[in-house]
């Protein structure tokens, strides 16, 4: 069956980017959860897929939601479903994955359009499928995944972060610290609502606007993850 996993980390109901929708209109079956409300599935044995969300919080937080999403994460990786992470939903399975101490806050935020550089292993990644060496899109992050740990596979980074996209062993799990999933109106939205916090982070709102873009490239991320979770189905 091709049903996916939706966690959604954030303290609305549905993330801005809505991910659930993309998914369904590829033909998948999504079961959505609210996890920052305490809403998990009670197994996990049939899905294709899961995708881990964004949040305000950070993975290292001792809350009772981001325990039991850790647990949950580690019992759908010891059945190699794939997962795909963004933003807190890498740093959540590096945490889930590698150990608490892997993520961490860092001393100032990466914020802004990017061109993230993409390290192509010699037996290839899925997730890279049609990609060149590298891919612009939007960053925006105050805590990190470490780099160095032995069970990553390094396969983006920036000039300022060299964990942007890492892939967990040889296993169909990736975690992207960018947001290749917004479109370039879901952005500018974001820009302008939440103009405090991006001015508070040390972003220039007016070349934040004027850099917006559709980041096509950038989706091809989300778009191989759906094929490999078509695949698994």
């Amino acid at each position: 069956m091709k049903k996916i996993l939706c966690l959604q980390n954030g303290a609305e109901r549905y993330s801005r980017s809505r991910v659930d929708l993309r998914f369904e209109a590829a033909s998948f079956s999504v079961d959505y959860y609210w996890a920052y409300q305490h809403e998990f599935p009670d197994q996990v044995e049939n899905y294709a897929g899961a995708f881990l969300s964004g949040s305000p919080h950070g993975a290292y937080e001792d809350l009772p939601w981001i325990h039991e999403e850790h647990r949950l994460i580690q019992k759908i990786a010891e059945r190699r479903i794939p997962i795909l992470g963004i933003c807190f939903g890498s740093q959540i399975l590096g945490s889930a994955l590698c150990g608490r101490d892997q993520v961490f806050r860092r001393k100032t935020c990466e914020v802004g359009y990017k061109w993230v550089d993409l390290h192509h292993p010699q037996d290839g990644d899925p997730l890279l499928t049609d990609l060149g060496r590298r891919v612009y899109m939007f960053v925006w992050h105050n805590d990190e995944v470490r780099h160095d740990h032995r069970d990553m596979r390094i396969l983006g980074s920036t000039d300022l972060c060299p964990n942007q996209i890492w892939r967990f062993r040889d296993l169909p799990i990736w975690g992207i610290q960018g947001h290749p999933e917004l479109t370039l109106a879901q952005a500018k939205m974001l820009f302008e609502e939440k103009r405090e916090q991006f001015e508070q982070d040390g972003a220039d709102l007016v070349k934040l606007l004027t850099e917006a873009d559709e980041a096509f490239e950038a989706k091809k991320l989300v778009n191989n993850f759906m094929a490999v979770c078509a695949r698994h189905a």
